[in-house]
């Protein structure tokens, strides 16, 4: 597995790309915006010689999708998500503007296909497991290739940090839930890759992230 990460637009966002040996690419989060980015992403994939065959999309949010229309086209290939988040194709045409930020360009709805808790996408040699984390988003989720034990968290999950849920369709409990139940199970050493800022890992968040306190305990003296 080979990964290379992206960031896009004004608010940083990353996307990475994973291909296996073979060449066959997944694309998550594809947040590129201005024609310069466009082609940083496309230089990359034609002059490694790799085929995108789908597209990992953990969560809908405009920062996210600004490529998505441009690159299902180009390469006609799926759209990975949870289709409780189909709405905020919609609502992001209300959110662009509070940010002075241009709304994405329409999505063809026969890329789109909907997935759920467990699903196994298949990306050349790889597979990718669904992990439903709503709360930053009602259809967030996760991407974890369980083999190679890397994870991608979108807004979920940060270096330090989690997803905010202070939008009206954000929801605490919820995203609480997953990241614990979800996310905080995995092997300590499976690598996490957010949807903005650096690469970390289970076991640094399990000690290290002041929002995930239960986790935060000091260890006993005897050790």
């Amino acid at each position: 597995m080979n990964i290379h990460s992206f960031s896009f637009n004004a608010f940083e966002e990353r996307c990475h790309l994973i291909c296996d040996d073979s060449g066959k690419a997944a694309i998550v989060d594809p947040g590129f915006i201005t024609n310069e980015e466009k082609q940083e992403l496309y230089s990359y994939i034609s002059s490694n010689g790799l085929s995108p065959v789908c597209v990992l999309l953990t969560h809908a949010h405009f920062d996210h999708i600004y490529g998505l229309g441009q690159l299902t086209e180009d390469f006609d290939i799926p759209v990975y998500m949870d289709g409780k988040d189909r709405e905020m194709f919609v609502n992001n045409e209300k959110i662009c503007p509070l940010f002075g930020m241009p709304v994405p360009a329409p999505v063809c709805g026969k890329h789109i296909v909907s997935v759920s808790e467990g699903d196994k996408i298949n990306a050349g040699s790889l597979v990718f497991e669904v992990l439903p984390t709503p709360g930053h988003t009602p259809g967030g989720v996760c991407f974890l290739e369980r083999k190679e034990k890397v994870l991608f968290s979108g807004d979920t999950l940060f270096a330090g940090s989690i997803g905010r849920t202070d939008s009206p369709w954000g929801d605490y409990d919820a995203l609480m839930k997953g990241i614990f139940e979800q996310l905080m199970v995995l092997d300590g050493d499976t690598r996490v890759f957010p949807g903005h800022g650096p690469e970390t890992s289970i076991a640094d968040e399990r000690i290290k992230n002041p929002f995930l306190l239960p986790f935060n305990e000091p260890i006993p003296d005897e050790f």
